[in-house]
């Protein structure tokens, strides 16, 4: 899997990570020193993405 994330193809202007062969939510950065990505290409990762984003706005009005 390594090889896709060292791949520039696979960075959208160096930040988005977008790879429909890579099945992977939450694949490393770049600098993986620095987390994990989301995998823009994998619906899933998009829908899991929103749902943490919906939480974080719905607990943080209590």
């Amino acid at each position: 899997m390594e090889e896709f994330d060292k791949d520039p193809s696979n960075w959208i202007f160096g930040i988005f990570y977008f790879n429909k062969k890579d099945k992977r939510i939450f694949p490393p950065k770049r600098l993986s020193l620095l987390g994990w990505t989301i995998n823009f290409a994998n619906p899933f990762s998009i829908m899991t993405f929103v749902a943490i984003i919906l939480l974080m706005i719905l607990f943080s009005n209590y």
